[in-house]
């Protein structure tokens, strides 16, 4: 097996995020977060679908971090996103932004929908 050090990430990641913010490229995002290739931008939780199944043909995984706790996905959510072909992988949000830059890191092709802490 070879290994290869990643120097640069393909996409935005997360730099860091605190009490209702993340940052990304420099930017700060308030409140939910949805980050994909194209970008982050702020995103209306858990019903708020449209962006998310528009990169559909751009990635595999979606990072679903539910706040400061692991929480269900609700049902509606994860059906839309299975019937559109996106695995879902739901996790508190500090070990989502953790997960997302390290397969980010590796060329995944991976988004991150994020509640904030």
């Amino acid at each position: 097996m070879q290994f290869n050090e990643v120097t640069s990430y393909s996409s935005p990641h997360v730099e860091g995020y605190g009490d209702g913010f993340f940052r990304v490229a420099g930017e700060v995002v308030q409140g939910p977060m949805l980050l994909l290739p194209s970008g982050a931008t702020a995103w209306g939780g858990t019903d708020d679908l449209e962006l998310i199944l528009a990169a559909a043909d751009d990635i595999d995984v979606l990072f679903l971090g539910t706040g400061p706790e692991i929480a269900y996905a609700p049902a509606p959510l994860r059906a839309a996103l299975e019937d559109a072909g996106i695995g879902v992988e739901v996790m508190a949000t500090p070990t989502a932004c953790r997960t997302f830059n390290v397969l980010l890191g590796e060329g995944r092709r991976i988004g991150l929908a994020v509640l904030p802490v």
